[in-house]
């Protein structure tokens, strides 16, 4: 899936960082270090990275905050030296997640946004989550220990801050650099006053960067209330979205959302994403038109071949700065234009809800 999901995303001016969890066995983290490397498009462009010592993960832990942390610091980090490369956001995907856009869709878009945008489904209204997340506390023993544990209470239960208001919403976003630069930096000590609150709190990722963002007055304004993904929830929702499937299409496409969640593994409705909104054919990179730019360069002398088709874009080079739109653009568009309306953007914003 991670694989999969990879080459529908890929675009050569684009970085990646991939990580499997620590327990994951050395050969699957080995075998995708491998399929980066023999991959022609992949390794020259050399913009996929493999993290090598992988973290433990903890389902609903702080953990799954940690790990994001860490791959927002090596991307700002770059190759070392502190020198990290040109990007302007920071996406968090897991493997069941898979594009709706082609990349050129989302850069053509997302090139015509002021650059300090952070897409965040938030809200104050914990409602429930006052008194089983917030309250209760929680330990992770992935943050200390060698093999993973199941998280586990502590007796005594807490007040609610405050010092800072408590935000909640999804955990897939899409931050800025500059607010990823203000979480791992840290200058007035915000981030790491709430990440050690968020240290003891169960399903952190959905309330962490929400509550920076919320209570930082260099950001606040800043949030655009979405997390850009087609989800299906029960209603009220439940702890896990609704499996994807044929019956979504519609839907899915209607949201104008570029990413969606949760797909099983190679199901059909895969395929005709790939076919019908991706033009990518089993095996390869969805085509952009870098590909073309990388094509009339080198001609097809490069081109690998995957069942007997020769992948336009599997070539050694590319990276071209043109890209080529198609529908996605239009229905991402419609989308992002609905968000930042005078009676989405600004009224949704950060917006403290009052208990009664």
């Amino acid at each position: 899936m991670m694989r999969r999901c990879l080459l529908a995303l890929y675009h050569p001016r684009n970085s990646y960082i991939l990580h499997l969890d620590a327990e994951a066995p050395d050969d699957d983290r080995a075998g995708l270090a491998a399929f980066v490397a023999a991959h022609p498009a992949l390794s020259a462009a050399a913009n996929v990275r493999v993290i090598r010592k992988a973290n433990l993960v903890t389902y609903r832990g702080p953990t799954m905050v940690t790990t994001t942390l860490h791959a927002a610091a090596a991307f700002l980090w770059g190759r070392g030296g502190g020198r990290g490369a040109d990007w302007d956001w920071f996406i968090n995907l897991s493997a069941s997640d898979y594009p709706l856009v082609t990349q050129d869709d989302l850069m053509h878009v997302f090139s015509k946004l002021p650059r300090d945008l952070n897409f965040i489904d938030h809200t104050s209204d914990i409602g429930w989550k006052a008194f089983a997340r917030a309250m209760p506390m929680i330990v992770d023993p992935a943050l200390y220990m060698k093999t993973k544990g199941e998280l586990f209470w502590i007796p005594e239960r807490r007040s609610l801050p405050t010092a800072f208001k408590l935000f909640t919403g999804s955990a897939w976003m899409v931050l800025s650099r500059p607010f990823v630069e203000y979480l791992i930096w840290g200058w007035d000590n915000l981030p790491r006053t709430v990440l050690m609150y968020y240290a003891n709190f169960i399903s952190s990722p959905e309330g962490y960067f929400h509550t920076v963002a919320c209570n930082a007055g260099e950001f606040r304004n800043t949030t655009v209330n979405s997390d850009l993904h087609f989800i299906s929830w029960d209603n009220p929702p439940m702890q896990h979205p609704h499996y994807l499937a044929d019956a979504d299409w519609g839907p899915m496409l209607a949201s104008g959302a570029p990413f969606a969640r949760k797909f099983r593994r190679d199901d059909p409705v895969l395929d005709r994403i790939d076919a019908d909104l991706l033009s990518r054919r089993p095996g390869m990179v969805a085509p952009g038109a870098w590909c073309g730019v990388a094509a009339a360069a080198d001609g097809d002398s490069n081109s690998t071949t995957t069942g007997g088709a020769v992948d336009p874009c599997g070539v050694a080079g590319g990276g071209g700065e043109a890209v080529r739109p198609g529908p996605g653009a239009d229905r991402l568009q419609r989308l992002v234009a609905s968000l930042l309306s005078e009676e989405n953007f600004r009224p949704r914003q950060c917006k403290v809800v009052e208990a009664n």
